[in-house]
């Protein structure tokens, strides 16, 4: 829903594309990770310690980034720029996978609200061309 409200607030036609949902905080969904951590401390510690760990019940990290992985394969074949309008933790995934990062570096991206981070493809692999950009639209 948020994406797709930024998408009619910047004029541009909106097409929704599952792999790129929010990740699915199971029972935390709604709440602050404050909030979370006052409650549960140990979960929220081996969610941080470990991507493959959903102590919330809903995505880990590991599936979150499988599934980005997925789309930007996807994308590798199509010709032409791609505008994608989603999520923090989808945007850290896909940094993290064309950085060929660690799994456990997603938690050190920040990414901003309404900023604008640029990949590149090679057709073999991604590249970072910039990141935290400001959105501007004419």
């Amino acid at each position: 829903m948020r994406a797709i409200q930024t998408a009619k607030a910047l004029r541009v036609p909106a097409v929704v594309e599952p792999l790129l949902r929010e990740c699915d905080y199971g029972v935390w969904a709604g709440r602050t990770l404050d909030e979370v951590q006052s409650r549960d401390p140990e979960a929220v510690a081996a969610w941080l310690r470990d991507p493959s760990a959903a102590p919330h019940g809903g995505e880990s990290i590991a599936a979150l980034t499988a599934r980005v992985a997925t789309w930007l394969e996807t994308q590798r074949q199509i010709p032409g720029t791609t505008l994608a309008i989603t999520h923090a933790s989808v945007v850290r995934a896909a940094v993290v996978l064309a950085l060929r990062a660690p799994p456990h570096s997603f938690w050190r991206i920040d990414v901003v609200p309404l900023s604008l981070t640029k990949l590149s493809s090679t057709g073999e692999h991604w590249t970072l061309g910039s990141m935290g950009e400001a959105m501007r639209h004419s």
